[in-house]
């Protein structure tokens, strides 16, 4: 019995995996709010009935995507700050990373890309808790960076943002430019590694002229 349990189970888990893969080829081509139902499930070869033993709506689908795209980015960040090495060395390393995952999951990076701010709710929502939670860890460890002495639990929050936007930023560069030729990625790193050199800038002067009571609403 716990054999043909078994088996059901691995049946059920290929054909979820096989309905995100197909909602994934398609939305290359559009959005989440316009892919229907029926078009994952005939690019699966199952009924439409079988979609709602996996998935209560396509927007639950899209959820379930965010997780999976950002699921793959995760490993990517947390390498980016476990590199040593000095500043520049940091940064170059951070923009290779963020060039190697992009040619490996072109597909994740778009779909982030466009649903963002696209017009599914939850979908929206789900990818702005995740790269929040993305933020939180950044900040954490931003934290243990002696050259964030001084800094208050907002501003590393906020830096920790800027890193994240700009990480999601460079991915999509490189995605656009992956289309246009070595040159254009070219192109892309560096201007993704100037401006991880600008927040660089910032983040060491920060505190040169009080700017950590910057939101605390006092007239400069």
């Amino acid at each position: 019995m716990s054999h043909t349990l078994g088996i059901r189970q691995a049946q059920k888990q290929k054909t979820r995996q096989a309905l995100l893969d197909a909602a994934l080829e398609l939305l290359e081509g559009q959005s989440l709010s316009s892919l229907g139902l029926r078009e994952v499930t005939r690019a699966v070869g199952v009924a439409p009935t079988a979609f709602y033993r996996h998935f209560r709506s396509i927007a639950d689908l899209g959820v379930a995507l965010v997780e999976e795209a950002l699921g793959s980015l995760h490993p990517t960040i947390r390498t980016a700050l476990s590199t040593t090495g000095d500043t520049e060395e940091r940064i170059v390393r951070a923009v290779e990373l963020i060039a190697g995952h992009v040619e490996r999951h072109p597909a994740h990076v778009r779909f982030i890309a466009r649903e963002r701010y696209g017009g599914v709710r939850p979908v929206r929502e789900a990818i702005g808790g995740q790269l929040a939670r993305f933020a939180e860890e950044v900040a954490e460890a931003l934290a243990e960076d002696p050259v964030s002495e001084g800094w208050s639990r907002d501003d590393l929050l906020m830096l920790a943002q800027l890193y994240v936007d700009q990480m999601i930023m460079t991915a999509c560069g490189f995605l656009e430019a992956q289309e246009a030729g070595p040159e254009e990625q070219e192109r892309s790193a560096r201007l993704a590694i100037r401006r991880l050199r600008l927040i660089g800038v910032g983040r060491r002067h920060w505190l040169d002229d009080g700017h950590d009571d910057a939101g605390s609403g006092t007239p400069g």
